[in-house]
């Protein structure tokens, strides 16, 4: 049995606008997965339903075998840790170590166990040098890894990133490749709201795609991208090296290594 799943869910806001229909997902432990869609296709709806920050208004979400309904959000909170698109939605106290601390209060550690739980994330993401500055200290691509931090520390088994890549630079956006990659090596699971096309490329093996508040399809990167008829219904584009291979007359290809090669090839038989 899956860990996560959403299991014919759908959810309609106070003004009954209805933001998901019928969804079916199910995600296991140590897998990654990256959720793409334009704006309103009903990605951030899906994973707040998830988390128990919302509750479907139709069918179920279950955490573990736990429906998200007889559950309260402190519960769900545990298991699935959710880090939002703006850092500065959660930051509130006046040294990242009290910021990335703030979680585990509630978990009767000892202050050697809780300072070890901090340094630990921390460290993964680049912060162990600031733990004494104030997060307003840190530009906002900083920031975003403080968020991060403090949700890793609670040790959830899923973590949910909204946006990640959104303000950051190469060197950021690379650690969130090695972050992800090493939490799928923890056995957790890390789902990804991104709008990124190439870091869905690089760092994720299952691409959800939404659209009309549906889910459209789950597959591989290179099945999405290069679904032509998905893509134009989705309103996505593909990667940039899809595109330039398109150009080319190469079809199938994901990375620029592939290019290359394909290009190589080429050149040689012909």
């Amino acid at each position: 049995m899956s860990y996560l799943s959403l299991k014919n869910v759908s959810y309609s806001y106070a003004n009954g606008y209805e933001a998901v229909q019928n969804m079916n997902l199910d995600f296991d432990l140590g897998e990654s997965a990256a959720i793409i869609g334009q704006n309103g296709a009903g990605k951030t709806t899906a994973v707040k339903l998830m988390n128990r920050l919302l509750i479907p208004t139709k069918g179920e979400v279950l955490v573990n075998n736990l429906s998200t309904k007889e559950a309260t959000t402190a519960e769900i909170s545990k298991m699935i840790g959710y880090v939002f698109q703006n850092p500065d939605d959660q930051i509130f106290q006046d040294t990242i170590y009290k910021e990335i601390a703030y979680g585990l209060k509630n978990q009767k550690l000892g202050s050697d166990v809780m300072k070890n739980k901090v340094e630990a994330a921390a460290e993964i993401c680049g912060l162990k040098e600031s733990l004494n500055e104030h997060p307003y200290n840190l530009p906002y691509s900083k920031r975003k890894f403080i968020t991060i931090a403090a949700v890793l520390a609670t040790d959830p088994n899923v973590i949910i990133l909204d946006e990640p890549t959104a303000g950051q630079d190469r060197e950021s956006t690379e650690r969130l490749g090695k972050l992800i990659s090493h939490l799928a090596n923890q056995n957790k699971t890390v789902i990804t709201i991104t709008h990124d096309m190439e870091f869905v490329v690089r760092e994720f093996k299952r691409v959800i795609v939404l659209a009309d508040k549906q889910k459209r399809r789950d597959a591989s990167p290179r099945e999405i991208f290069w679904d032509e008829e998905l893509l134009r219904l989705s309103d996505l584009k593909q990667p940039f090296i899809c595109q330039l291979a398109d150009t080319l007359g190469y079809k199938g290809i994901l990375t620029i290594e592939e290019l290359l090669e394909r290009d190589k090839n080429e050149t040689y038989y012909n």
